[in-house]
């Protein structure tokens, strides 16, 4: 290449528009704030610790024979995992490193159905607390990528929610009677743990 080849080549590399540069050396097309970021983070450690809860207690009803709930439980387990993926995916097509941290253990010492509900929808209310402060975090510094990214996991989240409430309901209804217990336990067998629908 001669002088003056270099020279326009030069010219023209001066016009590009500057490109952020994310973790990896991967594009950037939004530099994310910090803080967003390591909100995103800590809430895909969130959805990991709530997926090994969920195995745990897929367990607990295993070894107690009620195959309904263990099913549920392990459906539940595989759904969270997904979300932290959908996290991971996220912050890769964001250009920002995806950290991992060790996850405490899970409870596996229960009293009885009612406490496990309770734990859970404890849960899940945290799930959605933990989403709606990142959305408010990504609207105030104008991140409306993760605004969008957020929506449809705010909705399913607010459904997960309305699920185990339902299915709390269902637990205090039947007073830890073996029969009320097994015919809830047939319902989840059988894909059944949607509340009513009225619309």
């Amino acid at each position: 290449m001669g002088p003056a080849e270099t020279s326009l080549t030069n010219a023209a590399e001066a016009t590009l528009p500057a490109i952020g540069i994310g973790a990896f050396r991967r594009p950037v097309a939004q530099a994310m704030e910090p803080s967003l970021l390591e909100a995103l983070q800590e809430h895909l450690m969130l959805e990991l610790q709530a997926s090994l809860s969920y195995w745990a207690l897929a367990i607990w009803f295993g070894e107690r024979d009620l195959r309904g709930f263990s099913n549920y439980f392990k459906l539940e387990s595989e759904s969270e995992r997904q979300h932290a993926a959908q996290f991971a995916d996220y912050l890769v097509a964001r250009g920002q490193a995806v950290p991992l941290r060790d996850i405490p253990a899970p409870r596996q010492g229960w009293i009885g159905l009612e406490e496990i509900l309770t734990a859970v929808f404890q849960m899940e209310a945290d799930l959605t607390t933990s989403l709606q402060q990142i959305y408010a975090m990504a609207e105030r510094s104008g991140d409306t990528r993760t605004t969008v990214f957020l929506d449809p996991l705010i909705q399913g989240q607010i459904t997960s929610e309305n699920e185990v409430a339902h299915l709390l309901g269902r637990v205090r209804l039947s007073q830890n009677q073996p029969a009320a217990v097994l015919l809830i336990d047939g319902e989840l067998a059988a894909g059944q743990h949607s509340p009513a629908q009225l619309a």
